[in-house]
């Protein structure tokens, strides 16, 4: 990438963080992290409950409010290939990487949705995923994945099929745990993404456990999150067909899902490299801010530039 490419592209990340930014920020007593709150509520609908507004950056069909959608951290190793103007790296795992079926497109969808993000960056992403495999197992499969990949980021749908195999809930946290804190003490980043949603598994409470265990997890060890059950709730209410519009068998995303899937990661990622540095904001030690995204209609999808795409295009 050329200088001048770059700084485009910072520029433009810059511009971007002064439009998402929105609402007062407060500070924990413990660490000191600052969340910005989400923004105002958008107009009432007809029946005179106020609706959050989605973002706008997606496409029609996998739009979902921020707050429903993501919580935001620094991704320290992505923005390091950024300057160094090499590709980057994404190793995705996860029982939708697994390449079986329409799954197999979910590795594309990522890495087309990131470029189109990320104008004049390459990103590699290599899928190492199995249908079925539980966070312990990825655990031990993940150290000859990232010495053969070598990756800056790792991007991990995890809990789905520990919840269906009732894996002890208590095993399954310390599992995540210390896999995420062994992938981040190796300079890479990570971004989880929860479990799938449908209705029927809504009102089982170890399920619901086991998302709320992932959120749990995200938050203590400062990573970005997609909350994928509640993007998939939110897109499930607006349809007639419920989850089947975006599920198919055994719990397997359809290619819609794996689109909208893709776009919300590639949300998750951009967001998190808007994220200011410790250096930048006196914040050192301190996680990473949490954003919502602006309102409906104060954002609009920018034209299409010369050279790639700004942050602000559809994925």
């Amino acid at each position: 990438m050329a200088l001048a490419q770059t700084s485009a592209l910072l520029i433009s990340l810059g511009l971007a963080l002064l439009g998402m930014i929105v609402g007062s920020s407060q500070t924990r007593a413990e660490g000191g992290a600052t969340i910005v709150s989400p923004p105002t509520a958008a107009a009432p609908a007809p029946g005179g409950e106020a609706s959050e507004a989605v973002d706008v950056s997606l496409s029609p069909e996998c739009r979902v409010p921020g707050s429903k959608l993501y919580t935001l951290a620094r991704l320290n190793s992505v923005k390091a290939a950024l300057k160094e103007k090499r590709p980057v790296r994404v190793l995705a795992i996860g029982s939708s990487s697994a390449g079986a079926g329409a799954s197999a497109t979910y590795p594309v969808k990522l890495e087309t949705a990131l470029e189109r993000s990320l104008p004049n960056v390459d990103v590699e992403v290599e899928s190492r995923g199995m249908q079925g495999e539980i966070a312990s197992g990825a655990a031990e499969r993940l150290r000859s994945m990232v010495a053969e990949v070598e990756p800056d980021l790792v991007v991990w749908q995890v809990g789905t099929h520990d919840a269906l195999a009732r894996v002890d809930l208590d095993a399954f946290a310390s599992a995540l745990d210390e896999t995420v804190q062994w992938i981040k003490s190796h300079d890479i980043d990570v971004v989880l993404v929860n479990p799938v949603y449908t209705a029927s598994l809504a009102q089982d409470e170890y399920y619901s456990s086991i998302v709320r265990k992932v959120q749990e997890v995200a938050l203590r060890e400062g990573v970005p999150l997609v909350q994928r059950y509640e993007a998939m709730r939110y897109l499930s209410g607006s349809s007639d067909k419920g989850e089947a519009h975006m599920l198919g068998r055994q719990f397997r995303l359809n290619d819609l899902g794996l689109r909208c899937m893709a776009e919300h990661v590639t949300r998750a990622i951009t967001l998190s490299l808007l994220q200011p540095d410790p250096a930048a904001t006196g914040t050192a030690g301190a996680p990473a801010l949490i954003v919502a995204p602006p309102k409906d209609a104060s954002v609009k999808p920018s034209p299409p530039r010369s050279g790639g795409a700004s942050l602000e295009d559809k994925p």
